[in-house]
This record gives C-alpha cells, structure tokens and sequence, in this order.
C-alpha cells in the first residue's frame, strides 16, 4: 500500500538509535543535498541518517507499505514515529530550531495540497536535479551519525 497523504505512522526501527532518523533516497541528488543541508545545520546532532538503499532503509520502507524501489517519500522516525511526505519536512525543519521551525507553518496547509506539492517535486526530482551514479557516501567528519 502506497500512502496517498502525509502520513505518520508507528515504527520498529532495527537498529541501535534513538536518534531521530531520516532515511533518504541516496542516489538522489535532491534528497542527498537535504541530509547534506541538515547536517550543515544540526548543530546539535540531533539527526541521524540511512540511505532508503541500506538494510535498514529497505526493511523501513517495507515495513510500512512503501515501495522500496522508487522511494516515493524521505522518511522522519523520531521516538518510534515514522512521517511521511511533508510531514516529515517539517519535523525536520522544526526539530532545526532557530528560523528553521517556521516550516511549523506549514502545517495549514491542506493536507491534498501539501501532498500533491510534495508529490510534484517528487515525481519529477530525478529530471530536476539529476540521479548520482552512485549511493551518497558521507564524509569523515559525519560517518559516525550515518547508519
């Protein structure tokens, strides 16, 4: 079952962390560029990452329904929680602090209009942005808050 809306779902997450996650697409170069954005910006490394590639991305995707090939959503799980779509963007972007949590606003928007934004720029990200020809490898500095 593929989500049609924002969602927010309970989770196990198999892995050692209870970190808030963000699993992303890692050939994308739209949502490798997001981690790379957040880790720019956590300063109080709070997050952690998993590429939608990885074990523990696929058996997350698989989890909840979600196809584990085109990876449709980035997925949030924070405190067991997976979100969804925007959703997941704006705990993110909330969970930043500073200037970053007036993505809270986001929140009015209807959730139909919220998604199929979100689904418009997801469709159409590899045309976008581009496709990396390989999975997104993270630097030294940050290896150890990538599982």
């Amino acid at each position: 079952m593929i989500f049609a809306r924002s969602f927010v779902r309970r989770v196990t997450i198999p892995a050692p962390t209870a970190a808030p996650l963000i699993v992303f697409d890692g050939m994308c170069v739209l949502c490798a560029g997001f981690v790379q954005w957040v880790i720019r910006h956590d300063r109080d490394r709070l997050f952690r990452f998993t590429s939608a590639q990885g074990p523990l991305g696929q058996a997350l995707y698989r989890d909840l329904g979600l196809d584990a090939v085109t990876f449709e959503t980035n997925l949030v799980v924070i405190d067991g929680i997976a979100y969804g779509k925007l959703a997941g963007y704006i705990e993110v972007m909330t969970r930043l602090g500073g200037p970053w949590r007036a993505a809270a606003g986001l929140k009015a928007l209807p959730a139909a209009l919220g998604d199929r934004l979100y689904d418009l720029i997801a469709r159409n990200r590899t045309a976008l942005f581009g496709r990396r020809a390989t999975c997104w490898t993270p630097s030294p500095e940050i290896a150890d808050r990538v599982i």
